[in-house]
């Protein structure tokens, strides 16, 4: 079972920041996520989203291998390679991967302008050690699938406060 964390930050290079600092601790095993978005209010109130995985350039880019090589059967291995691109891209742009974007979208609606909020969707999890990696990176808890103990842990950890430690 996954768990959703969603952080507000002041600014979109800030939630970058904590994101890749997220999955440098992904690549040291220390949690793995299902999908890592960022999704920034814009001053005219629109909602930007930063996705993980750009999924219509990854259908692209499938659909021009594909298309290539069915075009090489009948002798046509450009026109192949366009439609394939063409559907690929069309099939990626309505592909929904990980956290569902209407989700994020009227979360970071309560966001002020110019603010950014990144989603995690977290299949695993070293608890211990990615909050004292992210102790202090600032950010306020908007909501969690958390229970209230791993919770309240992740909001005195992004705060900077670090857990007392049991007497001796």
């Amino acid at each position: 079972m996954s768990d959703l964390v969603v952080i507000a930050f002041p600014s979109e290079e800030k939630a970058e920041e904590v994101r890749q600092k997220v999955l440098e601790l992904q690549k040291d095993y220390l949690i793995e996520l299902g999908d890592a978005v960022i999704a920034v209010k814009q001053p005219n109130g629109h909602i930007k989203l930063n996705q993980l995985v750009n999924t219509t350039a990854v259908g692209a880019v499938s659909g021009t291998l594909w298309g290539t090589l069915i075009g090489l059967i009948f002798l046509q291995p450009l026109l192949g390679a366009a439609i394939g691109a063409a559907s690929g891209a069309v099939g990626g742009a309505l592909a929904d991967v990980g956290i569902d974007d209407k989700f994020i979208k009227e979360v970071a609606e309560t966001l002020d302008s110019g603010n950014a909020a990144l989603f995690l969707l977290i299949r695993k999890l070293t608890a211990d050690k990615v909050l004292a990696d992210l102790t202090g990176v600032g950010g306020t808890v908007l909501r969690t699938s958390f229970d209230h103990t791993k919770e309240q842990a992740l909001r005195d950890a992004l705060a900077g406060v670090t857990p007392a430690q049991p007497a001796a």
